[in-house]
């Protein structure tokens, strides 16, 4: 009996765990060396720009994406990981720009002088099906500025982008705008859109059916065939392509075009363009790479100047955008791994550590067999994670140097201990 007890506590207590969750996969150190390139690609072209990285926490109130991404949309119906503790409501962020809009109006920055810019990486969660560079903890980078509402925001937001993906070598792009209007303008185009679609209401998917009342510029977002060939008939085409925004909000866009126009920036106009959030306005922006496929944005922007005050906050002009950072490495050859600068070989384990220790000092990156093996294994080992391999042999000790071997030629000499230092660097 007690035999079977102990045979069962280690067939399922001892079981092995893996990843609980569809969507989640681990990172490892062989994919690290792209995750570091785009990621430092980030931090180079951002603060080339005047952007300062900020970090949000990863939970939030419930009520912040609520009210911030928008009750309507599939992100806050469907897609967020909520959870109660202590009585509280709390979600796994599914976006970051509701939280960097919290932190802006928690931390005052509204004082600090137009414009203040931020960008930020990290995960975001959302439960959705798993798709080509999207899974259910993704990654994303992205920018928000704050305080100005001229057009020339909009036109450094997406020359901003543009710069950031030509920067980690993606260059067959396709950039795309709209302008959603402002809050005024947008009624009556809602109210004719509304007029249009009432025919076809009942053969528009579920989703579709809802929006229909309660955000119905949302219709424009489907992805569902059906809903996209109804959209597609001649009369409601008329209706969805027709110019409906004001005056300020056409001559904003007009603006916008002509800044892309002097930068180069080549674009076309996409009146289907809303994006999934709520809370954009006036221009909206999605940049395509011809490299994927129907799942092919790797950026979706635009301006939200109504959010600050939506959240509490002044009334505050903004503009932002994102980007899923496993979509980018998709498109990215893979990279070789960084290499040690030096792995010394040395069967005398007390003078290679010695060594080691001072080379690291020195600003080098160096490793060592930590189990004395043969010197042939250890130059084996080093063929294949260093550039040099330092050798230290009893001769070698005696005389206070060390025999450097470039491991990519062969090519070897000897060298004073404390010239190790430069000869490598």
């Amino acid at each position: 009996m007690l035999a079977l007890f102990t045979y069962l506590y280690y067939h399922f207590a001892m079981a092995k765990i893996i990843t609980v969750q569809k969507g989640t996969k681990d990172i490892l150190p062989t994919e690290m060396d792209s995750w570091h390139f785009i990621e430092d690609a980030a931090n180079r072209v951002f603060s080339r720009a005047g952007f300062k990285e900020i970090r949000t926490p990863i939970f939030e109130a419930t009520e912040l994406f609520a009210r911030g991404v928008g009750d309507t949309t599939d992100i806050v119906n469907k897609e967020m990981y909520t959870f109660e503790k202590s009585e509280r409501s709390l979600t796994l962020r599914p976006e970051n720009t509701a939280g960097v809009v919290r932190s802006y109006i928690e931390n005052g920055m509204h004082r600090l002088p137009a414009p203040v810019k931020l960008w930020y990486k990290g995960p975001m969660f959302r439960y959705e099906r798993p798709q080509a560079g999207r899974q259910r903890q993704f990654h994303q980078v992205g920018m928000e500025m704050f305080g100005i509402a001229q057009p020339t925001a909009d036109v450094e937001a997406i020359s901003l982008a543009v710069s950031y993906l030509n920067e980690i070598g993606l260059n067959d792009l396709d950039v795309e705008i709209n302008s959603l209007g402002c809050p005024t303008c947008r009624e009556e185009y809602k109210t004719k859109l509304k007029a249009i679609l009432k025919p076809y209401l009942q053969d528009l998917c579920p989703d579709c059916q809802k929006r229909y009342e309660k955000n119905p510029l949302r219709l424009l977002d489907c992805k569902v065939e059906d809903c996209k060939a109804i959209y597609e008939k001649p009369e409601v085409k008329e209706v969805i392509t027709s110019e409906f925004i004001c005056p300020e909000c056409h001559d904003h866009f007009e603006a916008v075009k002509k800044y892309l126009d002097v930068l180069g920036i080549k674009y076309s106009v996409n009146k289907l363009l809303v994006r999934g959030l709520d809370y954009y306005n006036r221009t909206v922006f999605e940049i395509k790479s011809n490299n994927l496929g129907s799942q092919n944005a790797v950026c979706g922007g635009g301006r939200y100047d109504s959010l600050v005050r939506n959240l509490g906050g002044e009334d505050t002009p903004a503009v932002g955008f994102a980007m899923g950072m496993e979509r980018l490495i998709s498109l990215l050859p893979a990279r070789e791994a960084q290499k040690l600068d030096a792995y010394v070989v040395s069967t005398n384990q007390e003078e290679a550590i010695k060594l080691v220790g001072d080379m690291r000092k020195s600003g080098l990156s160096v490793d060592f067999d930590m189990t004395n093996k043969k010197f042939t294994k250890q130059l084996e080992k080093a063929s294949k994670v260093a550039r040099f391999a330092v050798i230290l042999g009893e001769d070698e000790i005696q005389n206070g140097t060390v025999s450097v071997k470039n491991l990519a030629n062969s090519e070897q000499i000897s060298a004073k201990r404390e010239e190790l230092g430069s000869l490598i660097k």
